[in-house]
């Protein structure tokens, strides 16, 4: 079988003969497997298993650049490629801002990967709902078990090839008790450190602690956030605040060698510690990169064509589609200097959270402790302002103590001033990665206990 990186090669070859040796060619060729198990009703009732490659053609010919993709990847089908892409970037307007392409440099890491989860059956993710299932008790459940593989290669006309691989596994899962619905979800580098049971536990848990929730009033609260709600600020921070198409065009926040946030938190964008390809769809190198530095703003995520309209260095986050600008995929919030290096906490502390979180429990005088967020949408992209719901569970929390359930409501909130200076009361010692819609994204967040959030009104008006 001809390996991504032979293909891309090909591509390459088939650019220099057909446009000349002037053309400036960058092409990547990836192969990803999904495969995800469903659950309904407390049953199994779907295996669905994804086998794409695709390749991306970007071509720069005569001061005009198009781009080009295809997941028919015999010879003809990458001629064809080829030869569209050419006849598209002859008809383009000229496009003075091309950044040239990425110089030879080789990747400084292999990247995470575990064959045992790129090779995972469907039985072996079966054991993982049943676990799941069973731990819920009788109560109603849903979810999926999926594992995800993914092989890349890249190869540009200047030099620069490189070449990886990863895989990772996540679960998410619901268990619904009489009008209210627990969740518990986590994603891994490995299938094997998924446990069913512990997680179907834990959303029985706060399934059967969220029954008859009462009414608060719309008001700011103190807040105590589970990771899977600073997990949505993240991915906003990621696609609004340090988006270097947006630092560029002034739409953003950001303001480096700022302290816009509190001094406990650092934020960094994580190529190496997650199983993401160890380069972006440029063929740059990914590495760490610290966005957030104890509170003051240190950068942003740039690729070629961004870090050259701002005079920087390209951070390794080119996407498939620039049109979108560079995103931080990988994001890691960490309690200042100290990056959290602990596994995921399984254990269920009580009925409603885990250990972690149940640490910062204490320091809570009167506010509310919330799993999740969800239907975000931003109404001020410069200030990052958000409404959006509360989901799967909200309790009201008195003196250290989760006292009682706590209807949905619904929030509008800046999230830069949510984690402004001395808005963050503490941070959680361990962090848990969620899983995402997308695939090749990860999200590492730890519980955060908030001096206000502005919440105006309920789910229901």
């Amino acid at each position: 079988m001809t390996t991504e990186l032979e293909l891309a090669g090909q591509v390459v070859e088939l650019v220099r003969r057909l446009a000349g040796p002037d053309a400036q060619a960058e092409v990547s060729a990836r192969r990803s497997e999904l495969a995800l198990t469903r659950f309904a009703n407390s049953a199994i009732h779907q295996n669905v298993a994804d086998v794409t490659t695709a390749v991306r053609l970007r071509l720069h010919l005569a001061g005009r650049t198009a781009t080009g993709s295809s997941t028919v990847v015999d010879p003809d089908g990458l001629r064809a490629l080829v030869e569209r892409t050419i006849a598209a970037a002859r008809l383009c307007p000229p496009d003075p801002g091309w950044p040239g392409l990425a110089p030879p440099v080789p990747v400084g890491h292999a990247g995470l990967f575990d064959e045992p989860t790129a090779q995972a059956s469907p039985d072996e993710r079966a054991e993982r709902v049943r676990a799941f299932v069973a731990a819920a008790g009788g109560l109603e459940t849903a979810g999926f078990c999926r594992t995800t593989y993914r092989a890349g290669a890249f190869v540009n006309s200047a030099g620069q090839a490189v070449t990886g691989r990863g895989a990772d596994a996540a679960m998410d899962g619901i268990a619904r008790a009489t009008g209210a619905d627990g969740v518990a979800r986590l994603s891994a580098d490995r299938l094997a450190d998924l446990d069913g049971a512990v997680l179907g536990a834990r959303a029985a848990a706060k399934a059967r602690a969220g029954v008859d929730p009462v009414e608060l009033p719309a008001d700011r609260y103190e807040v105590l956030l589970e990771p899977a709600a600073v997990a949505d600020i993240l991915q906003n921070l990621a696609y609004y605040g340090f988006n270097g198409k947006n630092f560029n065009d002034r739409q953003s926040f950001a303001e480096p060698g700022t302290e816009q946030f509190d001094r406990q938190l650092t934020l960094v964008d994580d190529g190496v510690g997650t199983p993401a390809l160890p380069f972006d769809n440029e063929g740059t190198p990914r590495g760490r990169v610290t966005l957030v530095d104890s509170g003051v703003t240190a950068a942003v995520a740039h690729d070629r064509r961004t870090a050259a309209e701002a005079r920087a260095a390209s951070t390794g986050n080119a996407l498939a589609a620039p049109s979108f600008g560079p995103l931080p995929l990988s994001l890691r919030l960490e309690p200042a200097g100290d990056p959290v290096t602990a596994p995921p906490v399984t254990e269920v502390a009580g009925p409603v959270v885990d250990s972690a979180t149940a640490a910062l429990l204490p320091g809570v005088r009167r506010g509310l402790l919330v799993t999740d967020f969800w239907y975000t949408r931003v109404l001020d992209p410069k200030r990052l302002v958000v409404t959006g719901l509360t989901r799967n569970g909200v309790w009201l929390i008195e003196n250290g103590e989760v006292t009682r359930p706590v209807r949905d409501l619904r929030f509008t909130q800046s999230y830069p001033a949510g984690l402004a200076p001395g808005a963050v009361r503490a941070v959680g010692r361990q962090a848990t990665r969620q899983p995402d819609s997308w695939d090749s994204a990860y999200w590492t967040a730890p519980a955060l206990h908030l001096a206000t959030w502005n919440f105006t009104g309920t789910a229901s008006g």
